[in-house]
């Protein structure tokens, strides 16, 4: 009886470290399994991606209450038609600049005005690189630089960055631009009296940039293409900013005159 007892212990000891290894097996094995089924899952978006090449969906906005249209992918952007304005506004600009260029540039050698020269380099900088933009958007649209004009005799403006032989004279003058007499005179002066030129100058030269601006936009068709309603609306806002700094400075100017 008491071997019998000690069997049915031994076998029932036997049974139980038999279920727990079998338990344990089936965890490990449920474990491996659930981890392939993850790592299965987590792979099939990396394999589909890489199965299928992307196509680039190319929509177009519809008018007001219109839907999108979705466009082959062919497709591709085209440059908006130009506006006979869009191109007389950037061939002009590039010349109304260039003067203004050439006003800072006598700076060096004309006045010892601080305030003065930092606006002038300010100036010079910010319009010689503009110049390079609107000669860039131009030759992509395949137009010319300058303006098309009739020979005029007997008349030379020289401009940085501009072919002025025989090109010049009151015809040639975009709004606000001095006249061949006013840049004269304005070479001819030195110190104060220069700096009043200079700053009565760039007043009137930045208040003809505005015109120009305003003209451009009162063109029905004209400044629709993106990059030169950006431009033109930075020109707009630059010389208005620039037409205070030069309001105060010559106030300033004036004041200190009177004492």
């Amino acid at each position: 009886m008491l071997n019998r007892s000690i069997s049915i212990k031994t076998f029932s000891g036997k049974s139980t470290h038999k279920q727990r290894s079998v338990m344990k097996t089936s965890a490990w094995r449920s474990a491996l399994m659930a981890g392939v089924i993850l790592v299965s899952l987590f792979s099939l978006p990396v394999c589909a991606q890489q199965a299928e090449p992307t196509t680039p969906i190319v929509v177009q906005p519809g008018a007001p209450g219109q839907p999108t249209r979705t466009l082959p992918s062919s497709t591709r952007a085209t440059l908006p038609p130009l506006s006979p304005a869009d191109v007389q506004f950037m061939q002009g600009m590039i010349m109304h600049h260039a003067q203004a260029v050439e006003m800072t540039a006598l700076m060096k050698s004309h006045t010892q005005n601080k305030d003065l020269r930092l606006l002038g380099a300010r100036i010079s900088k910010s319009q010689s690189d503009e110049i390079q933009f609107m000669k860039r958007w131009l030759t992509a649209r395949g137009q010319p630089v300058a303006p098309a004009m009739p020979e005029m005799s007997g008349m030379n403006m020289s401009m940085p960055g501009m072919d002025m032989s025989g090109h010049s004279g009151h015809s040639m003058l975009m709004p606000g631009m001095l006249t061949e007499k006013q840049m004269e005179a304005l070479k001819k002066a030195k110190g104060a009296e220069f700096d009043h030129l200079f700053l009565t100058g760039m007043i009137q030269h930045h208040g003809g940039a505005l015109i120009m601006v305003k003209d451009l936009f009162d063109t029905a068709g004209a400044g629709q293409d993106a990059e030169l309603f950006n431009f033109a609306t930075d020109v707009d806002s630059g010389q208005r900013a620039e037409i205070r700094i030069m309001q105060t400075m010559l106030e300033k100017k004036l004041l200190e005159e009177k004492q």
